[in-house]
């Protein structure tokens, strides 16, 4: 016997996919002004740092596309092809951020590592200009903004792809930090300590690689199917047992679905129960786990007769 299906209605979806779309949007055309006032900044305050974040910021929009992309499919309910809905598209999408995120930040820490290395060999770094700094100090101010905002919508609506986006926002206010604080020395410090540029940025990158890999492990666990963790397990088994006429919860597989999960699970009910009180009691069952785990949650129950370990009898 499997209990019934319950799925996020259409209306919900509508709503966070709106609300997804949204905020992706805002952070779209912050990113394309930003973008090009860093790097006319950066061209003509004479700032490899500021340019290289310019460069940053340019790889938002090749995100924020993504799950623009992505919220097309997943807004859509279940269909014919797609029988636990579309889901899967948002952990795509939350992979390909992170494969973003990895590569601008491997690219700026090469980047970084050649300039230091330049500087030690004798290379001369030009003396940043104060618009190159200004810049930055925008760039930390509307882009950690981005993130608190991005943050806040994606633990709303519990979506990866949004949370993703949000931790590209912080790693290019910390990618303007590092360019803050390296144009900054280079002004008030003079020549000799111009390095600091550079070396900031190689800070920085550390950081955005070290963000990157959790996200993009997080994703490609899920996409490779992956259970859940054994807390959530335990919980969902707690749950089964805590009901009068359940015996011995057992074969419990759990996976994600994009910002659901999915749970199969096998319980034993006394095998003189009539069918439709075994159904009932999948059903009650059913509604506990919706009710901890939410409504969009797919839950697949098979009940079979209790079997007396002593007397091996039903």
């Amino acid at each position: 016997m499997t209990g019934s299906v319950i799925i996020e209605s259409g209306e919900a979806m509508i709503d966070r996919t709106a609300t997804a779309n949204r905020v992706t949007w805002i952070g779209f055309f912050a990113n394309f002004f930003l973008t090009l006032f860093k790097l006319a900044a950066g061209i003509f305050g004479r700032s490899g740092a500021m340019i290289a974040d310019a460069v940053h910021s340019l790889s938002d929009f090749g995100t924020d596309i993504v799950v623009l992309t992505s919220f097309r499919y997943v807004g859509k309910p279940a269909d014919r092809d797609h029988d636990y809905g579309h889901g899967k598209y948002e952990t795509l999408a939350t992979a390909i951020v992170g494969g973003a995120l990895l590569l601008v930040g491997a690219e700026l820490l090469r980047s970084g590592l050649f300039r230091v290395w330049g500087v030690m060999g004798g290379e001369k770094l030009d003396k940043p200009g104060f618009i190159a700094l200004a810049a930055a100090v925008l760039s930390i101010v509307v882009k950690e903004w981005m993130f608190r905002y991005t943050r806040k919508v994606g633990k709303k609506i519990n979506s990866p792809a949004v949370m993703a986006n949000a931790w590209h926002h912080r790693s290019d206010s910390l990618s303007s930090i590092g360019a803050m604080m390296g144009i900054g020395g280079a002004i008030a410090l003079g020549e000799k300590w111009r390095v600091l540029d550079p070396v900031a940025a190689v800070i920085v990158s550390l950081f955005i690689v070290k963000v990157a890999f959790g996200i993009l492990a997080g994703s490609i666990r899920e996409l490779a199917e992956a259970s859940l963790g054994d807390e959530v397990k335990d919980e969902i088994l707690r749950i089964a047992a805590s009901m009068e006429a359940v015996e011995h919860p057992h074969n419990l597989r759990t996976r994600r679905i994009g910002s659901d999960i999915a749970m199969d699970l096998h319980i034993r009910v006394p095998a003189d129960m009539k069918v439709v009180d075994a159904h009932a009691v999948a059903t009650e069952l059913e509604e506990k786990i919706y009710e901890r785990f939410g409504e969009s949650t797919f839950v697949s129950i098979h009940v079979e007769p209790y079997i007396d370990s002593d007397t091996g009898r039903l």
